[in-house]
């Protein structure tokens, strides 16, 4: 085995700052064999012998390989992307909980971008990510309508992936990576259908930007399950606004000033409902007892409120942890779709029907007032 050479020394006593041209040199190897030697290389390898000459010249030289140099070298980081809409909104912290203690086990740091639901932020973030070596990425949220915008995140993804990198998606089944799907649909058919066995038959339904695929997903498994149950939804009755809790408490007051003759009303996830209850209070109503009101996910920091709401239960911790297991995988294990079917949780924000709808609660509320 060849001998080392002699150590970079400095004449004046002053330590010198050791590079890896130093330990390079030490070795009698080129610069480029000490780098893969040290931080390691998916496309080359070295030989055992230079690779121990070099480790003993690191050593000497008391030489701390650079950590980004590593991460450059072996194609991945020690973190994990996690790209969503609002790390605020508790559906998507609920979910990042289990993704963040997903990747610490793991021994992984989680790198979280919020998107605030800007078009094109997912795309931008993912190619940071990308550029950035990331070991692995989540995406959390809903598809939009966009298949332009679609197309150029899948073209992102696919770059990505080539790179030796991995994708999971708690999303719909739109891009070709690993997905978690929740059964937005059939849960909110199977909701309505529980609706109506209550003694419900008219409703009205706070639904979110139609480009936003989750609001469209639920709208359309609540009318299946209403006319399957025998009744239908009046066109005027769905409110459109912001897939977000003031979104339900800007449309909840837009149904209250209409006053129409519902008695149950849907809002297509838990923050809006939080919003609309919040509306029902303002002009003095009691959710749960002068109209029904229910929602979609079982957020967990969401149970406590008054009345108890009623919803589609979805384990969304869980599903961030499963979702960074399955970005971590190995490279090139074909990916899949997983079905995440939801369960209807009822409480006391719907009890059963009892004659009340929001036009006659606010007549009485009326004659009671000029009386």
């Amino acid at each position: 085995m060849r001998e080392l050479g002699s150590l970079p020394g400095d004449p004046s006593g002053a330590v010198a700052l050791v590079t890896l041209a130093d330990v390079a040199a030490l070795a009698g190897v080129s610069l480029a064999t000490a780098s893969r030697a040290l931080n390691g290389s998916k496309n080359r390898r070295v030989a055992e012998e230079l690779r121990e000459r070099v480790v003993e010249a690191a050593k000497r030289l008391d030489y701390a390989p650079n950590p980004n140099a590593q991460a450059v070298a072996r194609g991945r980081t020690d973190s994990v992307g996690l790209v969503m809409h609002d790390i605020a909104d508790p559906y998507f912290s609920s979910i990042a909980s289990g993704v963040i203690a997903g990747a610490e086990e793991q021994g992984l740091a989680v790198t979280i971008a919020t998107t605030g639901r800007r078009p094109g932020a997912e795309l931008e973030y993912v190619a940071r990510l990308r550029r950035q070596r990331a070991r692995a990425i989540v995406l959390v949220g809903s598809r939009m309508s966009d298949q332009v915008a679609t197309a150029r995140l899948v073209e992102e993804f696919e770059a990505y992936v080539e790179g030796g990198g991995r994708v999971a998606a708690i999303t719909q089944p739109v891009l070709p990576v690993d997905t978690l799907a929740i059964e937005n649909r059939a849960g909110a058919m199977a909701l309505a259908q529980a609706l109506v066995d209550l003694g419900h038959q008219d409703f009205a339904v706070l639904a979110g930007d139609p480009a936003v695929l989750t609001s469209q997903d639920r709208l359309a498994g609540f009318r299946d399950g209403l006319r399957k149950a025998g009744t239908r939804l009046a066109r005027e009755n769905v409110l459109r606004a912001a897939f977000t809790r003031d979104g339900g408490y800007e449309a909840m007051k837009r149904l209250i000033a209409r006053a129409p003759d519902v008695s149950c009303v849907f809002a297509v996830n838990d923050v809006m409902a939080v919003g609309a209850m919040a509306a029902l209070r303002e002009a003095g109503l009691v959710a749960g007892r002068d109209v029904a009101i229910a929602g979609f996910d079982d957020i967990e920091t969401l149970r406590d409120v008054t009345p108890a709401l009623s919803t589609v239960g979805v384990p969304l911790r869980e599903l961030g942890l499963r979702a960074i297991e399955l970005a971590l995988r190995e490279s090139g294990t074909p990916t899949e779709v997983i079905r995440v079917a939801g369960r209807v949780q009822l409480r006391e924000s719907t009890p059963p029907a009892n004659g009340n709808t929001l036009a006659s609660v606010l007549r009485a509320k009326e004659a009671q007032a000029v009386g």
